[in-house]
């Protein structure tokens, strides 16, 4: 193509992209109205209100992602055919509603990622758009279907330009260069579980979160009313990850980590690698369930009941049998409370009747005989030491409390089988392990479902009096004469009280499913799931029904003890069948300088895992650097201070004594322009995942790689230019 073909070209692209964001912009001025029309409240009943304005907000969301990056490409068919590809969807609204812009999950939009010269999809070339804000600054094409035609590799500049612009402050979306290995894990057509796995810097995060927005956009209907879960390693890998998804229009999306999995509770700590084994195993159900039973407790000498007219007592025998009853009812143990009292309660009433009614009292006398059976079961009801009695015979126990005490007794925990190793001297402090069990005691525990009944009551007094108000304004309206008025205001006044007394839930899906134990989710999406234990995957499977999953991973990065040694281990029991595995082959992160080093480390602890090849070079020599005891803070300072100069982002990885640093476990998933990795030696030393975290901490520089060291190197850790042997760069 001549300079001035080019220069034309470039002008109508950016005229056409010019009018795409004239469209946005009108599309964004009728949302606005609706929306304001809609607060204003003119029109329709209360709820009809509410669901336009969720509607309207919802479509707002969505047209305000598409300033950055709007159309990023162009396909042209072999037929002739012009296709603009952007972030979302835009219509002609004239005769046919036509696309003038593609999104990029359409199926349309399809060839643009997976065309190549040798299998064209009957396109006959790609274009890719280089823009700043919303003005067109340049264009690559390449050449469809000719192998040797003029353009032909050309595509990879987009791909490149990307991976080597410096990185910000979290991860941004691929959605203008996902490569055609990827693409075919996005647009997978799988009901079940998908697991992606692939070493550092393959984009398999990524890649999962674009999965998820094709998902919501190819199944919308099915998903959007339960939303979607996405669990992370830690909380900085969530801020991490948190904008890809709203930059590609989608908001319906609870993200939490494994130690939020139960509502109110965030917990970060992290156990000791013997009791993190024990409570990630399914043994420990055995253990959950006989510290359960173990509260279910008999007398061991009768508890006196002292009642107006007879005095009573709760034996080892009645005690025994209600609890028989109570346990084979199936209930859990708190709702299971309730035939535990009904037994006890009838075995005591009888006892009293038999005594107060001798003489005088037979069964015969049915009235007389139910009337103080009623009489006694409120004296009973009523009665604290009855109700002490109860409570120590079958407390109602919480999820908390019952795990706190197990653990702070050493006594409980040999009565309930627990190892241990489970002890400790704070009940209450909540590690990430904790959080599964803390979920499984929910289910065995079950509700008090005294506060849930008189919620009922008093919600069903509120319906009662909203709708006297109707009948009271309908009776209003039968009885008036034609120059009596009964405005059209006063019915729907009326119809929103009843409808504000059904007490609709007004929060977003986000909200109120990250605040609700029992909601389920539509799919779910792990990262970072080689760690997660069996006891984990319990509490994701009960958040899930329908079994949509997502999985991404490594196994060679695992350094969780109670983590996963195979996919197959983790989900057959759950999805026998139904899960299929994808990997992940080329490092779009790592440069091959420094991947080499890391490679060195993967081989001597996973010698059979192949790693990741990179997609470039960056020229830059990883180095390593020795030096004294009193020389090492220095050194980190002087690492700082030089790339607090450089544009992009950095770390400093290493022990917790090290001034600075921030553990490799902590930078999982996360990746920098440099990366400064400190005492090497001490971090492989650290037990058997000593070595995943160093392959972790070697892998997440974009750029530059420095390595401090006070003794000598692993003898794994080969690659590095000593300083003083080569310049540093």
């Amino acid at each position: 193509m001549s300079t001035q073909r080019y220069e034309e070209e470039l002008s109508s692209e950016r005229d056409y992209v010019a009018g795409l964001y004239a469209r946005l912009d009108a599309e964004r001025a009728r949302v606005k109205g609706g929306y304001d029309a809609a607060l204003r409240g003119t029109g329709g009943t209360h709820l009809e209100r509410d669901d336009e304005v969720r509607a309207l907000a919802k479509e707002a969301k969505r047209l305000a992602v598409a300033d950055n990056g709007l159309c990023f490409g162009r396909l042209d068919s072999a037929s002739g055919e012009c296709s603009y590809i952007g972030r979302i969807g835009l219509f002609d609204e004239g005769d046919g509603y036509e696309p003038v812009l593609l999104d990029w999950r359409a199926p349309a939009s399809r060839a643009f990622y997976v065309a190549t010269a040798a299998n064209p999809e009957g396109m006959r070339r790609r274009r890719q758009f280089h823009a700043r804000g919303r003005r067109v600054v340049d264009f690559t094409d390449e050449v469809l279907g000719r192998p040797d035609g003029d353009g032909a590799g050309r595509g990879d500049a987009a791909l490149l330009a990307a991976v080597n612009a410096p990185r910000g402050e979290g991860m941004r979306d691929i959605v203008a260069t996902i490569q055609a290995e990827q693409d075919e894990v996005i647009r997978l057509d799988h009901p079940g579980v998908l697991v992606i796995e692939g070493g550092p810097g393959t984009g398999k995060t990524v890649v999962a979160l674009h999965r998820v927005a094709y998902l919501l956009y190819t199944q919308r209907e099915r998903m959007e009313r339960h939303g979607v879960l996405v669990v992370g390693p830690n909380p900085a890998f969530l801020n991490h990850i948190g904008r890809v998804l709203p930059s590609l229009g989608e908001s319906d999306v609870v993200f939490t980590t494994p130690g939020g999995l139960v509502p109110g509770l965030r917990a970060t700590a992290e156990d000791a690698p013997a009791a993190a084994r024990l409570k990630g195993s399914l043994k420990v159900l055995d253990v959950l369930a006989a510290a359960v039973a173990d509260r279910q407790r008999l007398p061991e000498d009768p508890l006196p009941i002292e009642l107006r007219d007879v005095a009573l007592r709760i034996d080892a025998a009645t005690a025994e049998w209600a609890r028989e009853e109570a346990r084979a009812s199936g209930l859990p143990h708190n709702e299971a409370r309730g035939v535990f009292t009904e037994i006890i309660t009838y075995v005591l009433t009888e006892r009293a009747i038999a005594r107060i009614g001798r003489g005088w009292l037979t069964r015969d006398d049915r009235d007389a005989w139910e009337q103080l059976r009623a009489d006694l079961v409120k004296e009973l009801a009523e009665d604290e030491a009855f109700t002490a009695a109860l409570d120590l015979l079958w407390p109602v126990l919480t999820p908390e409390a019952l795990l706190s005490s197990l653990y702070s007794s050493a006594e409980r925990l040999r009565a309930a089988g627990g190892d241990p190793a489970l002890w400790r001297a704070d009940g209450e402090a909540w590690t990430v392990s904790d959080v599964p069990l803390l979920d499984e005691l929910v289910d065995l525990l079950g509700r008090d479902k005294s506060a849930d009944r008189e919620a009922e009551r008093e919600r069903r007094a509120e319906t009662a009096y909203a709708a006297g108000v109707l009948d009271n304004l309908v009776g209003r309206q039968d009885s008036m004469d034609d120059e009596d008025h009964l405005f059209a205001t006063d019915l729907l006044y009326a119809e929103d009280l009843a409808d504000r007394f059904l007490e609709r839930d007004t929060r977003e899906l986000v909200e109120r499913a990250a605040a609700d134990r029992d909601w389920t989710y539509r799919h779910v999406v792990v990262d970072e799931a080689q760690e997660l234990s069996e006891m984990d995957w319990r509490v994701l499977m009960r958040r899930c029904p329908g079994r949509s999953f997502t999985v991404v991973g490594d196994l060679a990065q695992r350094r969780s003890p109670a983590g996963a040694r195979s996919w197959g281990a983790m989900l057959e029991p759950y999805v026998p069948g139904r899960w299929v595995y994808r990997s992940l082959t080329v490092n779009y992160r790592t440069p091959a300088e420094i991947m080499a080093v890391a490679a060195g480390v993967l081989a001597g602890f996973a010698p059979g895992v192949r790693p990741p090849e990179s997609v470039r070079s960056c020229g830059v020599r990883p180095w390593s650097r020795r030096v004294a005891d009193d020389e090492l803070a220095a050194a980190v300072e002087e690492f700082v201070r030089d790339e607090a100069g450089r544009e992009g982002t950095s770390v400093v990885i290493g022990p917790p004594d090290v001034p600075g640093a921030v553990p490799a476990s902590e930078t999982k998933g996360l990746e920098y322009d440099a990366v400064l990795v400190v005492e090497p030696g001490r971090i492989l030393a650290d037990g058997p995942r000593g070595a995943a975290e160093l392959y972790v901490a070697l892998t997440r520089a974009t750029q530059r790689l420095g390595v401090l060291h006070r003794e000598p190197l692993p003898g794994s850790l080969v690659g590095l230019v000593e300083v003083g042997e080569a310049a540093r760069t």
